[in-house]
């Protein structure tokens, strides 16, 4: 139980891979003894033991029913409050165990993911921790018989509209996942792992390519400069390039693709890979010396720099009539910062637009001496 006194924002939550294993060891129960438990412990991917409340549960002998709420804590995740249903039936197959994907969860139908083709979107190690539950109370039944696992989500079609799933091929439902158990509030590493997953999807296509961009506006504005390209290749990166240029290279991708506005690419240019604004400041002193250098007066150059923000800088250069060429150097500082972390790795292409989303220029890393 979390204590009265935990501060806001800091209370943890659990994975829909932990709330699945829970109700699959409760419906286990089921099958062992006859009754469903109101509540049920569970082991944790992460080795912790935790207690889970059990609703819905029934059982007639052959088939056991159970379910568990997800409580994502103080994380703000579009599928908390999911019901994960566990639904276990007998089979002839003596000593088999087979987990599949009900309504509501997900079908892999694109490669990359490390997950079957034309199976559920249940990660590995939610996979393993879900059999592993229903074998720590159930295995002495696989003498006789065969188990069969069917994992649910009523509400995950509706879910998986507000996930990138259908992005990476993941079509009907939600993913089952958790490599602990737990969910940490307000937590970067979901975001961070999803970013890293699609690249790796995006490097199965064949285009050789992925589009790496800063957010939806300016996946939006790519998305339109560049339609011959799937979705799948198109990867949100956030603050993550570090993680996806990482990614990009494990993978072998010739071709990154970076898509972004001046306060994003400013960081990028001046060697910050986490570009999240509490790691570290905008380098006003970098735009202003672009513009110094681009015979903008000295007086808004030293505003630029005494400046607080990236479009400060981007609209007095607007002002000025160097919107353009101030972009295009940001974005050469870019592929030239790049190019010096990894070294002969990609062929870079930079595309710049404005805060609605335009198309103010673009470089490509060939173009440049």
């Amino acid at each position: 139980m979390m204590k009265k006194d935990t501060p806001r924002g800091t209370r943890t939550g659990f994975t829909t891979g932990a709330c699945s294993a829970a109700a699959a060891r409760a419906a286990a129960l089921g099958l062992v003894t006859g009754h469903v438990p109101s509540q049920v412990e569970c082991n944790l991917p992460n080795g912790s033991v935790v207690v889970f409340d059990v609703h819905d549960g029934y059982c007639d002998g052959q088939r056991a029913h159970a379910m568990v709420i997800k409580d994502a804590g103080d994380d703000p995740d579009c599928t908390d409050k999911a019901h994960l249903t566990a639904d276990l039936r007998m089979v002839p197959e003596v000593g088999q165990v087979l987990l599949l994907g009900g309504v509501g969860v997900g079908t892999v139908t694109m490669p990359g993911l490390g997950l079957e083709v034309g199976g559920p979107a249940i990660n590995p190690v939610p996979r393993k921790n879900i059999i592993a539950n229903v074998m720590a109370v159930a295995s002495g039944l696989l003498d006789d018989a065969g188990i069969e696992i069917t994992i649910s989500v009523p509400q995950g079609i509706e879910m998986a509209k507000k996930t990138l799933n259908a992005r990476l091929g993941i079509l009907g439902g939600i993913s089952i996942l958790g490599t602990t158990g737990i969910v940490k509030p307000y937590s970067t590493a979901a975001y961070r792992a999803s970013v890293v997953q699609g690249v790796q999807v995006a490097s199965t296509l064949g285009h050789d390519v992925v589009v790496l961009t800063t957010g939806g506006r300016t996946e939006k504005f790519v998305m339109e400069e560049m339609p011959h390209l799937p979705a799948a290749a198109f990867v949100q990166m956030g603050d993550f390039l570090r993680y996806a240029m990482s990614a990009a290279a494990r993978h072998q991708i010739k071709q990154v693709i970076i898509g972004g506005m001046v306060g994003k690419l400013t960081k990028i240019a001046q060697g910050e890979e986490i570009t999240h604004a509490g790691r570290a400041d905008v380098d006003t002193g970098l735009l202003a010396n672009i513009a110094r250098d681009l015979g903008a007066p000295e007086a808004i150059c030293a505003a630029i720099a005494e400046g607080e923000t990236a479009r400060f800088a981007s609209e007095q250069m607007e002002i000025l009539g160097l919107s353009v060429p101030f972009h295009t150097v940001l974005a050469e500082r870019v592929i030239q910062t790049l190019q010096a972390r990894y070294p002969q790795q990609f062929q870079l292409h930079v595309l710049v637009c404005d805060f609605d989303g335009r198309k103010v220029t673009e470089v490509r890393s060939e173009n440049l001496c």
